[in-house]
């Protein structure tokens, strides 16, 4: 084993540590967690098949979540580095009791670990990916994973059809784009011929999107860079067409996706405008401290 494998092995690890203490801590508190994506995905993949992954994602019902956002602001839950989610917000439509009615715990390191049923999360992770415009190619083995290595009882009604017709649409093109990129074997599946029959416009859109060698980032983030600001803006005129229609919970039909993204620039320019208001904001008052009188500049 190289030094790189070693690293990563290493970093994994201590990642399931993390793990195991954020459950611990969040427990102490008498709230239950759901892990989401990261370790819960990398559990559908061969062992000789690393799945990276770099941050832990837990989900808590709407009614814990401001308790497990101030717990995680002090000190020791500082250090976790948890990415906390109110339910599962627009990943899924399916009631947040009902997830957790089905969810399934897991022993890590002799610590039971709470995850969504195998249904549940493979849906889940379908449209996380989805909506972020399948700009990571390489996530798409989560959808080929969990569907490749589903246990004997997976229940395709339930992941398809809880959430309604038109995320049962989505689920079914991401398993269809697992076959047609990856290979995922689909004969014998319910719906093998709709998962063939992948709209044109989403493989224009996906190609584009892994040809273009730039990640979506914050436009407030670029402030600083004119380049960058520039290539971002650039990168959003027009919208990830998959994105769009995720945010605007389309079908994924052969009918254009002007309506979608004319939508979905509407739905961000207030969020979007108000970021980048309040970083320039905060940017001036910073200059001005250092500048007066008793200030730190020189």
């Amino acid at each position: 084993m190289d030094d790189d494998s070693k690293w990563r092995l290493l970093y994994l690890k201590k990642l399931e540590t993390e793990v195991v203490h954020a459950f611990s801590f969040l427990r102490d508190a008498g709230i239950e967690p759901i892990l989401i994506k990261g370790w819960a995905a990398a559990r559908n993949y061969p062992k000789d098949v690393e799945r990276f992954y770099a941050d832990v994602d837990l989900a808590v019902s709407a009614s814990d979540f401001d308790l497990a956002k101030r717990l995680l602001r002090t000190e020791p839950g500082n250090k976790l580095g948890i990415d906390v989610h109110r339910e599962l917000r627009h990943l899924d439509t399916r009631p947040w009791n009902e997830i957790y009615s089905n969810s399934q715990e897991i022993r890590l390191n002799d610590v039971m670990i709470r995850v969504p049923s195998d249904e549940d999360h493979l849906r889940i992770m379908a449209v996380h990916w989805l909506n972020d415009g399948g700009a990571r190619k390489d996530r798409l083995w989560d959808i080929y994973y969990a569907v490749k290595n589903r246990p004997a009882g997976f229940d395709w009604d339930i992941c398809l059809n809880s959430v309604g017709e038109i995320r049962r649409e989505w689920i079914i093109a991401t398993i269809g784009l697992a076959h047609k990129y990856l290979e995922l074997e689909i004969d014998g599946l319910p719906f093998a011929d709709q998962a063939r029959n992948i709209p044109p416009w989403l493989v224009r859109a996906l190609e584009k999107e892994w040809q273009s060698g730039m990640p979506l980032r914050s436009m407030h983030i670029s402030l600083d860079d004119p380049k960058e600001l520039f290539q971002q803006i650039k990168k959003r005129i027009p919208p990830n067409a998959i994105q769009a229609t995720v945010e605007m919970e389309g079908r994924f039909d052969n009918r254009s996706r002007l309506r979608y993204q004319v939508g979905s620039i509407i739905r961000k320019f207030r969020p979007s405008f108000s970021g980048i208001r309040d970083t320039i904001v905060k940017k001036s008052e910073v200059k001005y401290r250092i500048r007066r009188p008793g200030g730190t500049g020189d």
